[in-house]
């Protein structure tokens, strides 16, 4: 099936993103001829070190004297407090909170979850329980207590940090979690007035009494770092494992895609710590470059995000389709209000990035959105739109020097450009998972010939580009037709009137599935039979007449989670009346 995003997009090749000469990646074609993991680890990042690969050590402590002074997270509340961290700063305090855990009998390999709202102490625990060689669990603070158990249950944790306004969820279902040794409160505010439990420790205490000094201890690259645990809507989710090691991805793939130059920039990832964009680009890559982040408590707001770009002087910028489909809701005279003269690269991540969303970024910002691909199985980016390279936009872009992707039939065997097939990837980077925890059979299942197997699918255009169709199990069959969701997703969100749109294959007796999309409309626009119709015949004129929404209905918003992901597979649970799955990383 041809792409038809790809051949009937309004959008000519975009030739020129950031100014020639000044990104990290000069030449793509060179680099790619040329990149070696292990020479990059040794060149950027020093390794192999005395205490081997630890994720912390390189992130926090190692730095040259310069740079351990540098400003490493600037802070933001919702109420409009700040906070400002240095490398430093840092170290000192995940030293302390290391030897608060190696007091408390956290040894290597047991699992530590952090289930804390967006603060500060998120970082300085996560990165404490690292050092002391401990498999961390981030747990994203919406989660309902089910959602929790799933996940501590399931990888067996001994240790939670949470905070007083998350404590109720955890302790209802802690008679669950006999694992469970010990409950570290974070309380901010010190309002927390109820006598502490046997299993309950004051962190403010706790880390008045620890040292500031910590050795930490030596590191295999291949030892366990973290678990991150897929959010999907059906069955239980399941924990994705990554080495110390995927560090090295992390850190190349933060210098050469989000273009990071540390001595200059301030980056702000928005996404939630919870989910693996929000430590691998929130965290580990960004740090082991030395870079400062900036970090927003509050909600998605644009006059607020707006004002924290024009405010902090943000230059690089990694947020998500969703959120950049809400700005262009909020209308352009809204983002007129602002300065973002600072800003210089822009990326996205979560889901694939409308070409229309690309462009528009070029308007209102100056600069397109680069469209990032990867997994939380990936463990970083893998296949991407550069700063050097011309933007095509709609296309994933190209694998990142070091990967090695390919389009693959049914019998998983390459297939030629201009084909169709599954999406697949050597599974050589660091970062490629190296299990889902408790699940090997499940594990194995995921890789063929080879090929870790990706389970999305993909066509290669003749120039090397790849083109997402969706996923292998979202693609609608209709009369014999296979369409993907997000070509059809995409030529809805070109019509004027339409701000986000999901689309699903619905069963019908005559062509095995019709396509039917969900529509939420910009301001100024109201449902009507002839809206309904003039968005139709609007599609009709963009795609293969098999393609177009047979039936279209409007929501007000549409269901996807905090990581910015339409969850079309609730849409289409809602449509037919199906058990709706694990919800809870719903976005509220």
């Amino acid at each position: 099936m041809p792409n038809s995003t790809e051949q009937t997009s309004q959008y000519p090749t975009i030739h020129k993103s950031v100014a020639p000469g000044t990104a990290n990646m000069q030449d793509y074609d060179l680099l790619y001829n040329n990149f070696n993991w292990a020479s990059f680890g040794e060149s950027t990042l020093n390794l192999p070190r005395a205490n081997g690969v630890n994720k912390a050590s390189i992130c926090l402590d190692d730095h040259p004297p310069a740079v351990m002074q540098r400003t490493a997270l600037l802070w933001q509340a919702t109420n409009g407090d700040k906070e400002t961290y240095t490398f430093e700063e840092l170290k000192r305090k995940t030293n302390q909170f290391a030897n608060v855990l190696k007091d408390l009998g956290v040894q290597k390999g047991d699992r530590v979850f952090v289930y804390l709202e967006r603060i500060p102490e998120i970082f300085i625990t996560l990165f404490g329980a690292l050092k002391v060689g401990a498999v961390v669990g981030p747990l994203f603070s919406a989660f309902g207590p089910e959602a929790i158990k799933d996940r501590l249950e399931d990888s067996g944790a001994v240790l939670v940090i949470t905070s007083p306004d998350l404590k109720d969820r955890l302790d209802s279902v802690l008679p669950e979690l006999p694992a469970i040794r010990h409950v570290i409160l974070v309380d901010r505010q010190q309002e927390y007035g109820h006598p502490l439990k046997t299993h309950e420790v004051r962190y403010e205490t706790a880390m008045q009494n620890a040292s500031e000094a910590f050795e930490v201890p030596y590191t295999d690259p291949d030892d366990y770092s973290i678990i991150h645990y897929t959010s999907g809507t059906t069955g239980k989710p399941k924990g994705a494992v990554h080495r110390h090691a995927a560090v090295i991805a992390q850190a190349a793939t933060a210098k050469y895609i989000l273009d990071l130059q540390p001595e200059k920039d301030i980056y702000w990832c928005t996404a939630d710590p919870g989910w693996v964009t929000g430590t691998s680009y929130g965290m580990f890559g960004p740090w082991a470059l030395g870079a400062t982040l900036l970090v927003y408590e509050g909600p998605f707001n644009a006059e607020s995000w707006y004002q924290l770009i024009q405010d902090y002087k943000v230059t690089v910028w990694y947020t998500a389709p969703t959120a950049i489909r809400m700005l262009m809701k909020a209308g352009e005279d809204v983002a007129a209000q602002y300065n973002f003269s600072s800003l210089r690269h822009l990326c996205s991540v979560g889901e694939p990035l409308n070409p229309e969303a690309v462009v528009w970024g070029q308007k209102v910002f100056g600069h397109v959105f680069h469209d990032t691909w990867w997994q939380t199985e990936t463990g970083a980016m893998h296949i991407c739109n550069y700063p050097c390279m011309p933007v095509k936009p709609g296309s994933m872009g190209k694998p990142f020097p070091g990967v090695v992707a390919g389009i693959l039939d049914d019998a998983f065997n390459p297939l030629p450009a201009g084909e169709e097939g599954h999406l697949a990837i050597r599974p050589d980077a660091p970062s490629i998972f190296r299990s889902y925890w408790g699940k090997e059979e499940m594990y194995n299942s995921k890789f063929k010939n080879s090929w870790y197997i990706t389970g999305d699918r993909a066509r290669m255009d003749a120039d090397g580009y790849y083109w997402f169709i969706g996923r292998a199990d979202d693609v609608i069959n209709t009369a014999g037709h296979l369409v993907g969701p997000f070509e059809v997703e995409s030529a809805l969100i070109e019509h004027p009137a339409v701000a986000e749109a999901g689309v699903i294959g619905k069963p019908d007796a005559e062509r095995l599935e019709i396509v039917k999309a969900f529509i939420s409309l910009k301001k100024g626009f109201e449902p009507s039979p002839q809206l309904e119709q003039e968005i139709k015949n609007f599609v009709r004129t963009r795609l293969a007449a098999h393609a177009y929404p047979r039936e279209i209905e409007f929501l007000s918003g549409l269901p996807k989670t905090r990581s910015g992901k339409i969850m079309r597979r609730l849409l289409k649970a809602r449509e037919l009346g199906l058990p709706e799955g694990d919800t809870s990383t719903l976005e509220d």
